[in-house]
């Protein structure tokens, strides 16, 4: 199924590189009849447009590339700049801000350059560059306002799933408490008179074998038939008294989580290290929050951006780190939301420590300690 979305994107990628491409050399035409390296500089300018999302800032660099020696060599008219916004709006979009800028301003300053050079008219020069520019801050904007809405469409998609999860695990606990509430009515209602049946036929059985008497078969088959209820009964009790464990909160689901956030578009590695064994419910659900929730902020905040996840068992604590390669610059100021805040909460109840902060060399930073007690004792 992704595969084939993948497959339609790059298909609509390149038609719409193709028909950039059309347009640039209809007006090439329109204007003069341009040479052969007009018509290679516009081809490898546009059709080099269709790759825009998998490497937007080398397509950047080579529609602007392009198009500028397309300038230098045949003095076209505006439209010449099409490719490039295309492309500078791409690189708005996937996050390189700067480096729509940088390209923006050389395009615009080769241009300018080269007209006021070879035409004689300077106002007329100098209202055509304004103009670009006012296209390329266009550009510009129109891309970091279609990523600022992917975003919402993924944070959006991210809370339907967390809202449905939420009703999931609802629903579970509501029927765990159910299964705790029929054990002790159980419990209380049966129990207690069941085995007064059994000690009152096993006084009798005993009375009899004093005096010698023979001791009645239905008295037997009492005795015998309130043992039997008395064990099935505990046997049911111990299965209603099972802890119901929350379905997709354990590190033994780490790698459906992981699987899923891959699907997102993040391109996600995962290591562990130090011996891994079974944890304590409530460490193996607060790690598994702590990554899901720091993946969450991947998605939203960073971009989607490459991450590592790595969790070291060690013989008392379990360390969770979550690093990403996005946009957050060292010394940035971080105001903690509801994700980093219920990190903290969970931590801090467990009696762990939470880190999470700017990486020195870019990108953010979470990191967990969760002290191990020592398993079988009280929770």
């Amino acid at each position: 199924m992704q595969g084939d979305i993948d497959r339609r994107t790059h298909l609509l990628d390149t038609v719409l590189a193709v028909a950039i491409g059309a347009a640039v050399l209809t007006a090439a035409y329109a204007a003069s009849r341009p040479d052969t390296l007009d018509l290679l500089l516009v081809a490898v300018a546009t059709l080099a447009l269709a790759g825009h999302r998998r490497a937007p800032r080398a397509v950047l660099a080579v529609t602007t590339v392009s198009m500028l020696g397309y300038v230098v060599h045949a003095h076209p008219g505006s439209w010449a700049a099409f490719p490039v916004l295309a492309a500078v709006h791409a690189a708005a979009r996937s996050g390189h801000r700067v480096w729509g800028i940088a390209a923006g301003a050389l395009f615009l300053t080769g241009y300018f350059t080269v007209l006021i050079v070879a035409a004689p008219n300077a106002q007329d020069t100098v209202e055509r560059t304004l103009l670009l520019l006012g296209w390329f801050l266009c550009a510009g904007v129109t891309g970091l306002i279609d990523k600022n809405w992917q975003a919402y469409l993924r944070q959006t998609e991210q809370r339907a799933l967390d809202a449905e999860r939420s009703r999931d695990e609802a629903a579970l606990r509501r029927a765990g408490e159910e299964r705790l509430r029929i054990a002790r009515e159980l419990h209380d209602s049966l129990t207690h008179s069941i085995s007064i049946v059994k000690l009152q036929a096993g006084v009798a059985v005993h009375l009899a074998r004093k005096r010698g008497s023979e001791v009645e078969p239905a008295l037997l088959a009492i005795q015998e038939a309130s043992g039997e209820a008395m064990r099935e009964l505990r046997a049911t009790l111990e299965v209603l008294r099972t802890d119901v464990v929350e379905p997709g909160t354990g590190l033994d689901r780490i790698d459906e989580l992981a699987e899923r956030a891959r699907t997102a578009g993040i391109a996600l590695s995962v290591t562990v290290t130090g011996l891994e064994r079974t944890l304590p419910s409530d460490v193996d659900r607060a790690a598994y929050r702590i990554v899901q929730e720091a993946l969450t902020n991947v998605a939203r905040h960073a971009d989607r951006a490459p991450t590592t996840v790595e969790l070291i068992y060690g013989d008392h604590v379990l360390t969770v780190s979550v690093d990403d390669q996005g946009l957050c610059a060292p010394g940035d100021s971080v105001t903690p939301g509801t994700g980093l805040t219920g990190m903290g909460e969970r931590v801090r109840a467990l009696g762990g420590t939470l880190a999470a902060a700017p990486r020195p060399g870019g990108g953010f930073s979470v990191r967990a300690e969760l002290p191990l007690r020592t398993m079988g004792t009280a929770p």
